[in-house]
């Protein structure tokens, strides 16, 4: 079981600015505590999501202890990726491949064909520098546009991406439409299509639903899961409205229902808690 600890997803959207100190002192604890990735931070325009205008300055000052968690840092643009590459400390460069047309434009202002290219053009970038791409499909469970979405036109493009030998795909649910019965259909597809890829999810759900939709792609063998301590956060580009991540007390709370081993640091995870409770205050 990868569990991927996700404050970027927390703070991007948060509204009121996060000191840089704080985020420092917030990533170095949820370094210690034992989860396998830490999505950090964005290399994108500060003009769209200014809460991550410090990711480079934060990144600077990450303790990385040997042989524990790795760094995820997400793109949205070739220049983003080019800056990323070049950060020895991170390992994943996060791609959000939407297949609603309308939130690729209103994301990374660029159409679905266009993304499509960069994503060869990050893609390449990535084995270059020796880095992973995971590429997020983006509301991969349906949207509230109206764009034509079935789980056949999510599978295409899943198919589309693994053309370009892309390791990791994690679906997204990003405005949490994602219900159990089309979860089921696109793992227990996928999965056993394409050995080869890594398949994760990244579940925005309120608290009365988030269990079944972990439920769904965990019996069709997902290991790979996204969330944020007490499900702070969601996609600020998605709507005004963020619909919360999935939490990671929940995520814990269903590995050890399920006998799922996790060696986890309870201290540093209990600190996190703390921290998250001063940082996010006072909506929580």
């Amino acid at each position: 079981m990868k569990l991927i600890e996700c404050p970027r997803d927390a703070m991007q959207g948060w509204h009121h600015p996060i000191p840089t100190a704080d985020k420092i002192q917030y990533l170095n604890t949820l370094l210690q505590v034992g989860f396998d990735t830490i999505d950090f931070g964005s290399f994108v325009s500060p003009k769209a999501i200014p809460q991550m205008a410090d990711t480079a300055e934060v990144l600077s000052h990450l303790d990385i202890p040997a042989n524990g968690s790795k760094l995820l840092a997400i793109v949205a643009n070739q220049r983003g990726a080019e800056e990323a590459v070049m950060c020895e400390p991170i390992t994943y460069l996060g791609y959000p491949f939407s297949i609603s047309e309308t939130f690729q434009l209103r994301n990374t202002n660029k159409t679905i064909a266009e993304s499509l290219e960069l994503v060869q053009t990050i893609q390449e970038l990535c084995i270059k520098n020796r880095k992973q791409l995971v590429v997020y499909i983006s509301m991969g469970f349906g949207n509230p546009y109206g764009d034509p979405y079935d789980a056949g036109i999510a599978m295409q493009w899943v198919d589309e991406l693994t053309k370009m030998d892309i390791g990791i795909i994690s679906l997204a649910d990003t405005v949490g439409v994602a219900e159990p019965d089309n979860i089921t259909k696109l793992f227990s597809t996928l999965i056993p299509a394409y050995p080869q890829v890594e398949f994760g999810a990244h579940f925005h759900s309120a608290p009365h639903n988030w269990e079944e939709k972990v439920a769904a792609a965990y019996a069709q063998g997902c290991r790979r899961f996204d969330s944020t301590i007490k499900g702070i956060g969601g996609c600020p580009m998605a709507k005004d409205d963020l619909v919360g991540n999935l939490a990671t007390e929940n995520l814990l709370q269903f590995c050890k229902e399920h006998n799922e081993p996790l060696t986890l640091h309870q201290p540093a995870l209990a600190q996190a808690q703390r921290l998250a409770e001063q940082i996010f205050a006072p909506s929580l």
